[in-house]
């Protein structure tokens, strides 16, 4: 009796050919969209939005396409309770928090699986390029897609043992145009869908208007100062404003300065200049590793201190209260609070935390 899989469908290129892949390795397959939150007109006009209704109309498609059922799962309650409410929260303390993160731990691998196992199914699957493999010793691991470009381990390290028995990720042996070039030969219109860029729960990437619209109220304005403390014109609200921004302050200034840093008490934006955002230490929280539970000694790792940057080499070392320090050996620019860092070895995901605060 074929193995049951409940694949995540967004209606785009990625989990459609998901869904093929798993048709031909023999599995039983039942497409699924999780409702996350409300789309709008506006949204509606943006192509590949994982909320819009023109994605769940292109994920039906594709299920009657390839002779798949096909049912859409309501996530609204615990998305805005996880995802959404945690970002407000973070923004509005001055940091800058990845929700795709908090979305992929407490949504997709979480919420999803428990009630897809509750539904029968052997297995979930997403779309994402990474790979799930297992160590010498039987536990499971996480590895790098084979599309180093469109790799997404970086938002995966958040995975359990039991969340990867039970998972399937069937896109992270090809590259993109590999996946692009299936769709169309299988006759699947979303073949050269673009990909979604945005945060799905705000179209328009303004996440400012946004917190301001869900907490009713405008921000408390407050100072930029320069490193030394003086004045240097009056911010509208430290939601609006994260490390390394230079453009869209909103005062005129001699020459270009960039946030060094935002204090969340003495509501207070540091402007500098562009090599103040170079830093080599941290701190980390909330930490997951996936090789092993715990770290229990220094370890040299490849460090990627956000989604788009290139790794560079460090080491992580375990300090008190569950955190631990992360030494990079050359310095990163805009190490930035709440963001997530993830920890390499070679393709490996050893795995990751929250960025808590500079040290230098």
């Amino acid at each position: 009796m074929a193995k049951k899989v409940v694949l995540g469908m967004s209606g785009g290129v990625d989990s459609s050919v998901a869904a093929y892949l798993l048709l031909r390795q023999g599995y039983e397959v039942i497409g699924v969209t999780m409702q996350i939150w409300e789309s709008d007109e506006e949204y509606e006009e943006k192509e590949g939005g994982c909320c819009s209704l023109s994605s769940v109309n292109d994920a039906r498609r594709v299920a009657y396409k390839l002779g798949i059922p096909f049912y859409v799962m309501n996530f609204k309650e615990e998305f805005k309770e996880k995802v959404v409410t945690n970002f407000i929260e973070e923004y509005m303390q001055g940091r800058t928090p990845n929700p795709c993160i908090a979305c992929n731990k407490y949504i997709k691998f979480d919420s999803f699986l428990k009630r897809a196992m509750n539904l029968g199914a052997d297995y979930i699957a997403t779309g994402h390029y990474a790979r799930i493999d297992k160590n010498d010793d039987g536990r499971f691991i996480v590895k790098k897609g084979v599309d180093l470009k469109k790799d997404q381990s970086y938002v995966l390290y958040n995975f359990t043992q039991f969340q990867l028995e039970h998972t399937l990720l069937p896109c992270g042996d090809y590259n993109k145009d590999e996946i692009r070039a299936i769709a169309k030969d299988i006759g699947l219109n979303v073949y050269n869908k673009k990909d979604s860029q945005e945060i799905c729960f705000i179209p328009d990437n303004d996440h400012g208007k946004f917190i301001k619209k869900q907490i009713g109220q405008e921000p408390k304005e407050g100072y930029f100062i320069d490193k030394e403390g003086n004045i240097l014109g009056n911010h509208k609200g430290i939601i609006y404003y994260t490390i390394g921004q230079r453009k869209g302050l909103g005062i005129a200034l001699k020459k270009p300065m960039y946030v060094v840093k935002i204090d969340y008490e003495k509501n207070e934006i540091t402007l500098g200049d562009n090599e103040d955002l170079f830093k080599k230490e941290f701190i980390a929280k909330e930490l997951n590793f996936i090789p092993f539970d715990n770290l229990i000694s220094p370890l040299e790792v490849e460090v990627k201190i956000r989604y788009s940057s290139s790794t560079s080499k460090g080491i992580i070392i375990p300090i008190e209260n569950g955190k631990i320090k992360v030494r990079l050996y050359d310095p990163n620019r805009a190490i930035t609070n709440g963001q997530s860092v993830v920890f390499y070895s070679e393709d490996i995901l050893i795995g990751g935390g929250i960025i808590d605060k500079n040290l230098d």
